[in-house]
């Protein structure tokens, strides 16, 4: 099994990308104590860079790294790369963009879920690139208590559901981690 470094420290993004990678070959170990890298960029690719390239050079290991957010058509694109730093705690961050979208009707409500993909050598190279995109509109309200982050308030284009009701089977098929997830994994089976 080929085992690379992910690049973060949240233990339901690392379980996420495992329960694909795994049937793949490839697992995913989390980042070591230590790893604080400064996300400065002012992109999803710039910041998934800069945690890759960190990690890499922290490990001296192949390093994937993601950044993803939340973009908002009716606040310009927002959160969008401030998703994670929106407000103090996910209560707060979901109470946050629920009042400052409730003035705003259901047809204007359109959001994408964003995900940037970085691979890195041991040096902090780049090896490969990906990007995924999932659509969406924002509930009024919270619902379903599966996935974390945003995913209760996002209703997935088309399903009528949002996606924290979704299986993680489901989600894992369809969500914007998974479609910038499945063309790396496929790159790395190939290339390392």
């Amino acid at each position: 099994m080929i085992e690379i470094v992910l690049a973060s420290s949240n233990s339901h993004k690392v379980e996420e990308i495992n329960s694909i990678a795994n049937k793949h070959g490839i697992n995913f170990i989390k980042v070591q104590e230590g790893f604080d890298p400064v996300e400065n960029g002012t992109t999803f690719f710039e910041n998934s860079f800069v945690k890759a390239r960190t990690a890499s050079k922290l490990m001296g290991r192949y390093a994937l790294a993601d950044d993803a957010g939340l973009c908002v058509d009716a606040l310009g694109g927002r959160p969008g790369i401030y998703s994670a730093r929106y407000a103090n705690s996910q209560s707060e961050k979901i109470s946050k963009l629920l009042n400052e979208l409730k003035d705003v009707s259901d047809e204007n409500r359109g959001a994408m879920f964003v995900c940037s993909m970085v691979l890195t050598d041991p040096a902090g190279n780049i090896l490969h690139h990906t990007m995924g995109v999932c659509d969406g509109k924002i509930a009024f309200a919270p619902y379903g208590d599966g996935g974390f982050g945003y995913d209760p308030i996002f209703m997935v284009d088309g399903l009528g559901i949002t996606m924290a009701q979704l299986s993680l089977e489901e989600k894992n098929s369809l969500s914007h981690r998974a479609k910038a997830l499945l063309p790396m994994l496929e790159w790395i089976k190939d290339n390392l």
